[in-house]
């Protein structure tokens, strides 16, 4: 992994910083000093996910005992149900960790309103507890994305969070016991995926369309390299028609036609697992997903000699580029939060050797420097992928002006359940991209 942080992401930045954003903090100075903030009280809200909540109690209890500062702490599955509607009310949490690319767009929504708070001088902050930076402790990249800096104004917003290298995911014990090999081009995927339909296997399934943001943005680079991607995700005129837009479509809705049957009705976010176990019962042989994959499934029953295996995605030629996206999640702070300078020592915090090891602990990774080097099991063979001749693509849709109706996830990948039932044509959806392009071409921040 520490090949791909140095070659493929940037070397660690040494940043001249700006604080400030378009509110001023509400309790006093941006100086970060836990001694000004000690005693306070911030209210931290984040996402319960496949690694648990218990990490987040630890966490909050360790920055507690470091810095003074109280936590009152919120995690749930649903989180954008249980805050949001105090939030409509005018009572935001000081920290939020919910990441882009959920149903409910919760994030994206906060980024469309300007209403997310500049955090780019919690960089220049020295960790609580230590003595570096935060800048020195995040690896080169991270913080050069849309994905943290969605206004490509220099500025970040959204603090890089745990890391996953994204792939297809697959049983690596039923290849073996086949004598399948792993396909390294898409038109040796097809060739392999009529051979499981004589077998009574789907080459294909999906969770949710939402897990086609990493599969796309993966298949943007792998067509047309780093260019075409940052031409294609900033919308640019006639983008959409061109032969690296056409490749991808292609093999998107070829994709879909070796697609089991039963995904597009488990494809939501209650019935997703289900999906997710078409592969361990070994009725599909492939699936985007993320290293999570395996905490989510643990209890899950499975194939006999079931094995995880995770390849990146085919290249389009003999020879050609093959990318693993890497998806990360994000924190950041309402605009409207009332403690802003102790919520950016919160931020800090957490790239802290001690919340770094509490959250590895439950198969979190943060993306900080050398943490490979640390893990062991399945990890080890995941965050591997990029030295086993895969490239790390980052990045996703620049953000918009709110476009009542349109955004990316909707227009871009929910259409595949609609290509994989047969509702929609693979001509219906290009004219779909088109069209919301245009508007978001004309509504960029």
């Amino acid at each position: 992994m520490k090949k791909v942080l140095c070659t493929v992401l940037a070397l660690v930045m040494a940043l001249t910083l700006l604080a400030g954003c378009g509110s001023a903090p509400a309790s006093g100075s941006t100086s970060g000093s836990t001694a000004d903030a000690a005693g306070t009280t911030i209210k931290v809200a984040a996402i319960e996910t496949a690694y648990g909540s218990e990490m987040w109690q630890e966490v909050a209890a360790a920055f507690e005992e470091q810095t003074g500062i109280k936590v009152e702490l919120t995690t749930d599955k649903n989180l954008e149900d249980v805050i949001g509607p105090s939030m409509k009310a005018g009572d935001y949490p000081d920290v939020i960790h919910l990441a882009t690319g959920r149903e409910d767009a919760l994030t994206e929504t906060f980024i469309k309103d300007n209403a997310i708070l500049d955090i780019t001088d919690v960089l220049s902050m020295t960790v609580p507890g230590e003595d570096v930076k935060v800048s020195d402790k995040i690896a080169g990249g991270f913080t050069e994305t849309s994905l943290t800096n969605p206004y490509n104004d220099g500025k970040t917003y959204l603090a890089p969070m745990f890391y996953s290298p994204c792939g297809l995911f697959y049983n690596a014990g039923l290849f073996e016991e086949k004598g399948w090999e792993v396909p390294t081009t898409w038109d040796e995927m097809w060739a392999l995926g009529d051979k499981a339909k004589a077998e009574g296997i789907s080459l294909f399934t999906y969770p949710t369309t939402g897990y086609f943001d990493a599969f796309f943005y993966a298949l943007m680079y792998s067509v047309g390299g780093p260019e075409f991607f940052e031409k294609a995700t900033h919308y640019e005129e006639g983008i959409w028609e061109t032969e690296e837009a056409q490749k991808c479509f292609d093999i998107v809705a070829k994709l879909a036609e070796y697609t089991e049957p039963t995904t597009p009705a488990q494809a939501n976010d209650q019935d997703f697992t289900k999906n997710q176990q078409l592969v361990l019962d070994n009725k599909a042989l492939f699936m985007p997903n993320g290293t999570w994959i395996v905490g989510e499934m643990a209890e899950a029953p499975r194939a006999d000699g079931f094995e995880w295996g995770m390849t990146a995605l085919p290249a389009v030629e003999d020879g050609g580029d093959r990318y693993s996206y890497t998806w990360f999640e994000q924190a950041w702070i309402p605009a409207g939060s009332a403690n802003q300078d102790a919520a950016k020592q919160f931020i800090a915090f957490l790239y802290s050797d001690t919340a770094c090891e509490i959250f590895a602990k439950a198969g979190a990774i943060q993306p900080v420097l050398n943490i490979a080097d640390k893990l062991e099991g399945d990890n080890q063979l995941f965050y591997s992928i990029y030295d086993n001749g895969a490239k790390a693509a980052m990045g996703n849709f620049a953000a918009t002006n709110p476009i009542e109706g349109l955004d990316v996830r909707t227009v871009w990948f929910d259409p595949v359940n609609s290509l994989v039932s047969g509702t929609m044509t693979e001509q219906q959806w290009i004219d779909g991209i088109i069209a919301a392009s245009d508007q978001m071409r004309a509504e960029l921040k």
